[in-house]
């Protein structure tokens, strides 16, 4: 009951019980009596309510410290047994601020609730026994995947991406459009669609084609398309079904076997389509331009045949014979010079530990120069160096310089070394015996590259300017020995920088979710659909101040997603925000973004259509969500994006299934939930805390009849803090 209507009651049944007094001694008294006390008590009356006032306010707080204990004791230590029932392991009820009574019920609880883990860790246990080789068999489909060279994603018949591999995900923030913006978040990620990056109907086609293909019988059905993004890159797309391996009857396709999702496999020919038609362009003009001055040389021969051509004509046939047979062998000669433009760009640069590159040089200096492993020695090898290379060109390089040394300079034997500088790799051709000339190495830096029959277009110089690197000679006089050294690429950070984000919160990255197969889209709408059937955006921001209708700003986003009920912590957005005014000093402590760390960062024009579209098509849940929304609805003018999608409250939701309670913030919340607090006070860490509080909180609706959205919003609308506005 609320303690304001206690106190009103107290008063007034303190009144009730004074007027009722007094009317009784007066019914009693004799006329005299009664006009006595009367006279008496005419100038004494206000000090007699002065003295009723300190037994009003015992009775006060007699009663509301007599119902917090035993009236609301109860209720509150139902709500936490309620909370413990769904809780993880190892949450206990903190009762020491109840009655005695109290006490000694929440340890027995407490007890029971020690002993019920204990029978859980025996399930578990033998569970984990259990699906310990299903489980291992997904981890080695997880690693195969992220292993591949191609992207890679498996979806559901809806479209929802259930798999994807790391490569998948590196191309899919290539073409984002802004992919500055946290990292291109808002492409690829469990439960989210693919037709953010191919047409729906496209996809339905190819599907069609699929099932057409396995009526028929095919054994290995496959289909493919090619299309583009709305990025403007090309794609080939190769897709093959998931089939359940359960036959099934259907007037589609009698006999048939039932799909559950399809695999596409996705290549990026944006480059070499682009290089395709330039080649055949290039073709084309050749070929129109050799046909025009075949023309003209045939015309000039059928006259220099004539008898009677006088001498000038002839002169003038012959020059421009001599004329057009000059401009096809130029035409072709420029030709060359672009084929071989294009190959010395045509190979990508790949990952390479260093030390397989000089083994691999090792064999192949030894096999094309007919000697014997011993005269190719290793000398220094960083086994802990990767290189990022073209292994083909290097490994000519190396085998060609190597051959002219043995040809020309009659040695015994060279030797390879390999060391780490800076963030170079020094690569050495080294050999004891004659130096050279200056002008002998730029000769055969210069010169085409050739090893017996085989013949390059490309020079060592072009292979090394493909690598951004250099090559140079140098003596060792101290231990006469002379070597070229190669300047290589070492594999950049961000290779590594990218694989510890991935790798920071499990020793895997949970880039699958099978369960999703067997999802489908609900043609009803999102208030009837069951809440643990729902996608989330659980989201916060830090900003500039508490008011945003006078001016505070928006500094950092943070979001995570919730798919089928599991919080996806790798598909995560983050983005530091210029709010383009200051900051105040006094909000610096709280969320630590100071005006240097937002110096060079985007808008909040720029970062809000990536947020946009990483929330797309899911379920807004926040903390006190009614500050943050006001931040973006303030937007919609500007960036013309509007977040219409559904809207969930921690905060309410917490005063609906704990209205017993004390507190709602989001630190007490996460305390009761048994939930570790990490980076609180940062957009991103607040966003993990609220999302793994909303997951706590599902069963707990769902005990008190709350099974849908619609549901969990009209009980949220219900309480108290749904009136607050900003």
């Amino acid at each position: 009951m609320n303690w304001k209507l206690q106190s009103a009651l107290t008063v007034v049944v303190a009144l009730v019980l004074a007027v009722l007094g007094v009317g009784l001694v007066w019914a009693v008294l004799t006329p005299e009596q009664a006009a006595q006390l009367g006279s008496l008590l005419a100038g004494v009356w206000p000090v007699a309510l002065l003295a009723l006032l300190p037994v009003v306010g015992l009775s006060v707080w007699f009663w509301r410290g007599h119902d917090r204990q035993y009236a609301q004791g109860p209720d509150r230590l139902l709500e936490r047994v309620q909370l413990l029932k769904a809780a993880a392991r190892s949450q206990r009820i903190d009762v020491r601020a109840e009655s005695p009574a109290l006490q000694r019920l929440g340890e027995a609880i407490n007890a029971l609730a020690a002993e019920r883990d204990r029978w859980r860790d025996d399930v578990q246990t033998q569970v984990e026994q259990a699906s310990q080789s299903i489980q291992q068999e997904r981890n080695r489909l997880a690693a195969l995947m992220s292993e591949l060279n191609q992207s890679v994603v498996v979806c559901n018949l809806d479209g929802r991406i259930v798999l994807f591999n790391n490569r998948a995900r590196l191309a899919f923030k290539l073409m984002s459009g802004a992919s500055s913006v946290a990292g291109g978040a808002e492409w690829v990620g469990i439960g989210r669609s693919i037709y953010a990056v191919l047409d729906r109907p496209l996809v339905a086609h190819a599907l069609e084609n699929l099932r057409q293909r396995m009526a028929r019988g095919a054994s290995q059905p496959s289909t493919q398309f090619l299309t583009s993004t709305t990025s403007g890159q090309l794609l080939r797309v190769h897709m093959a079904p998931v089939r359940s391996g359960e036959a099934v009857e259907t007037r589609a396709e009698p006999g048939g076997v039932d799909i559950h999702g399809f695999v596409l496999t996705l290549d990026n020919v944006t480059h070499s389509f682009e290089e395709a038609s330039q080649r055949e362009q290039r073709l084309l003009s050749l070929a129109e331009a050799t046909r025009a001055s075949l023309a003209k040389v045939q015309s000039s021969v059928e006259l220099l045949i004539l008898d009677n051509l006088p001498p000038e004509g002839r002169q003038k046939s012959l020059h421009a014979v001599r004329d057009e047979v000059g401009a096809m062998g130029q035409r072709i000669t420029d030709l060359v010079a672009r084929s071989t433009e294009t190959l010395k760009t045509r190979w990508p640069l790949e990952d390479m530990l260093g030390a397989d590159l000089v083994l691999a040089a090792q064999q192949r200096i030894a096999a094309h120069c007919g000697r014997d492993m011993a005269d190719v020695v290793l000398d220094t090898v960083n086994s802990q160096v990767w290189l990022k290379v073209d292994s083909f060109g290097v490994l000519q390089v190396l085998t060609y310089l190597a051959s002219r040394l043995f040809d020309e300079f009659e040695l015994r034997f060279v030797q390879l070394r390999l060391a780490q500088a800076a963030d170079k790799v020094h690569l050495d051709l080294v050999w004891t015996g004659q130096a050279m000339s200056t002008e002998t190495v730029m000769t055969w830096e210069l010169d085409p590259m050739h090893l017996g029959q085989d013949r390059s277009p490309l020079t060592v110089r072009d292979v090394m300017d493909r690598h951004g690197g250099v090559m140079w000679f140098e003596r060792e006089r101290t231990r006469h020995q002379a070597f070229f050294r190669l300047v290589l690429p070492r594999a950049g950070a961000q290779e590594g920088i990218e694989a510890a984000h991935v790798l920071s919160q499990d020793s895997r990255p949970e880039y699958y979710d099978f369960d999703l197969f067997q999802m489908s889209e609900s043609h009803h709408s999102l208030d009837d659909r069951p809440l643990k059937s729902l996608s989330y955006t659980v989201f916060d921001t830090e900003t500039t101040g508490l008011n945003p209708s006078q001016g505070d700003e928006i500094l950092q986003i943070g979001a995570a997603r919730i798919v089928n009920g599991r919080l996806l912590r790798q598909d995560a957005f983050e983005q530091l925000i210029d709010p383009g005014r200051s900051i105040p000093a006094a909000s610096i402590p709280i969320h630590g973004i100071s005006p240097a760390m937002v110096q060079g960062q985007p808008r909040i024009g720029q970062v809000l259509p990536t947020f946009h579209a990483y929330a797309h098509d899911t379920v807004l849940v926040a903390h006190n969500a009614a500050f943050d929304m006001k931040f973006l609805q303030l937007k919609e003018a500007s960036t013309g994006l509007r977040f219409d999608q559904p809207v969930l409250d921690t905060l309410l939701l917490s005063a609906v299934v704990h209205p017993n309670q004390e507190s709602h913030r989001l630190e007490a919340i996460a305390e009761r939930m048994n939930i570790t607090v990490l980076g609180r006070h940062t957009a991103l860490g607040d966003a993990m805390v609220t999302a793994e509080v909303f997951l706590r909180m599902i069963p707990l609706l769902a005990e008190m009849g709350i099974h849908t959205l619609g549901q969990a919003r009209e009980a949220a609308q219900k309480t108290y803090y749904a009136r607050l506005k900003y």
